[in-house]
């Protein structure tokens, strides 16, 4: 067969399986795969535009799937500002992973479908680093720095280490950690808690109030930006243990009918993806762009 015809038949069936997906969650449904980064976000906004524009659905809203290793918390902010222009309603499903920034960006949703196998990570924004080479996590710098200045006296390598280290710098990565756990108390109180309306292990049936949501925000954020409870920027974070954070996760695990929509989709979806060596992947059956 040759390669065109194939890939031709396999896009075939990837867009029969996101319409399979849509129909069942009576939603819009676009695909994210690839690192969140700066250079994406014309692209990203352009493929919002246009399957808004071509969708037939007279709700407005979008289930987004995604699959991440992370990137700008910045560039999450803007992707949200794109999303919820044209959407009232957006669901996250996380199929696989999304760590870091696309934590951030899950906490921008209405709802968060996850299942047993799936994870989210530790929030730690990526930056560029100090010699310019590339993206770093932010946090893994400014834990590495405290830890040093914690000592009580500082060995020669210490001392080395801290002068090579850019003041600039690590104030931007401060920012940038800042700016991480400000998106997402924002986002919590704005889109995941407005139906949270009455407390169901705390004081049982007494209403919640907006210091309530506030505190319970807060909490959510600083536990996903401690590293030193997650020992690992890549510690994988599943349902249970998000849910020991009091976040609210819909598991879809023992749903079979939406679990198969979702992984038919998203495996077959991935398995393109990575056959083709492609790095960034927007997907929806309406349109599609690499």
């Amino acid at each position: 067969m040759n390669p065109a015809d194939l890939d031709h038949t396999i896009l075939h069936h990837i867009n029969e399986k996101g319409k399979a997906l849509k129909d069942q969650l009576e939603s819009d449904v676009i695909c994210y795969f690839g690192q969140i980064n700066p250079q994406y976000f014309r692209l990203f906004r352009n493929f919002v535009e246009d399957v808004k524009q071509k969708s037939a659905r007279p709700n407005r809203t979008l289930s987004l799937v995604l699959r991440t290793p992370g990137g700008s918390a910045e560039t999450v902010e803007r992707f949200v500002n794109v999303i919820r222009y044209h959407y009232d309603i957006v669901n996250f499903i996380v199929p696989d992973i999304a760590m870091s920034a696309g934590t951030i960006f899950c906490m921008s949703g209405d709802k968060i479908y996850m299942d047993y196998s799936s994870t989210l990570g530790p929030i730690d924004p990526q930056v560029m680093a100090p010699d310019g080479s590339g993206y770093v996590a932010a946090l893994g710098y400014l834990d590495k720095v405290d830890e040093i200045t914690q000592k009580g006296n500082l060995t020669p390598a210490d001392v080395v280490l801290l002068k090579s280290m850019d003041l600039a710098k690590l104030a931007l990565f401060e920012q940038a950690k800042n700016l991480s756990i400000d998106l997402l108390k924002k986002w919590l109180i704005q889109y995941k808690f407005k139906d949270w309306t009455v407390h169901r292990t705390t004081n049982p049936g007494t209403p919640v109030t907006d210091d309530d949501k506030s505190t319970r925000a807060q909490e959510v954020a600083t536990a996903l930006s401690d590293h030193k409870r997650w020992f690992s920027h890549g510690r994988s974070l599943g349902v249970e243990r998000l849910k020991e954070l009091r976040l609210e996760i819909d598991d879809y695990s023992a749903d079979e009918n939406l679990r198969e929509a979702i992984r038919s989709y998203n495996d077959l979806l991935t398995a393109y993806t990575d056959r083709a060596g492609l790095p960034f992947y927007l997907h929806s059956h309406l349109t599609e762009k690499v």
